[in-house]
């Protein structure tokens, strides 16, 4: 049904209380909790769960079967792969109640999270990262960088067009398919202002 600018399959359940932008769409057994918040023009995929207070900027791209936890705040044109998982507590435990601990996570503008990934609490997702297909990522990554494994480390630095970046001696490196030309310094990868 169209309701309100935003698309939601007849078996989605959507929770009064929430904010969906217009354009977004809501496929098969998905369900938004109240308090969330959701950006124009993104597509969450089947069997997704948005908890409450949630908040996903513009053109934020979820697959199937993704829960995306209280405390989890994803920027603008983020991708969520397959099965990828969130957590939100750093020591959960069954008989003890630490709602009151939800840990923030940041994921930035264009970053990019493989399938099956698994991102745990409390850190940030720097600007174009692409975290690798089954990586479990215990802390911080930089904008930029490429991590992969378990536990997750860096073995490059990706463009904003998801290609892998080759450094020449200078530190400049060119995107193959945008031909913008990135520059890595004291460990910090930006876009050139030439």
């Amino acid at each position: 049904m169209i309701e309100k600018g935003y698309f939601a399959h007849s078996s989605a359940v959507i929770d009064e209380g929430c904010t969906i932008g217009n354009g977004t769409r809501i496929w098969h057994f998905s369900h938004i909790m109240p308090g969330c918040i959701i950006g124009e023009g993104c597509n969450i995929g089947q069997n997704v769960v948005v908890s409450p207070d949630v908040v996903l900027g513009k053109n934020v791209k979820i697959q199937n079967n993704v829960s995306i936890y209280t405390g989890v705040i994803c920027e603008d044109d983020v991708f969520l792969g397959p099965s990828m998982v969130f957590t939100n507590v750093i020591n959960p435990r069954s008989a003890v109640n630490r709602k009151n601990e939800y840990a923030r996570t940041f994921v930035r503008k264009g970053a990019t999270i493989g399938a099956n990934a698994t991102i745990v609490c409390g850190i940030e997702l720097g600007e174009f990262c692409f975290i690798g297909a089954g990586a479990v990522v215990i802390r911080t990554v930089p904008a930029y960088a490429l991590v992969v494994g378990n536990p997750a480390r860096q073995t490059g630095w990706m463009s904003e067009y998801g290609h892998k970046l080759k450094f020449d001696k200078e530190g400049k490196a060119i995107c193959p398919e945008s031909n913008i030309v990135y520059e890595l310094k004291d460990g910090i990868v930006r876009k050139s202002q030439n």
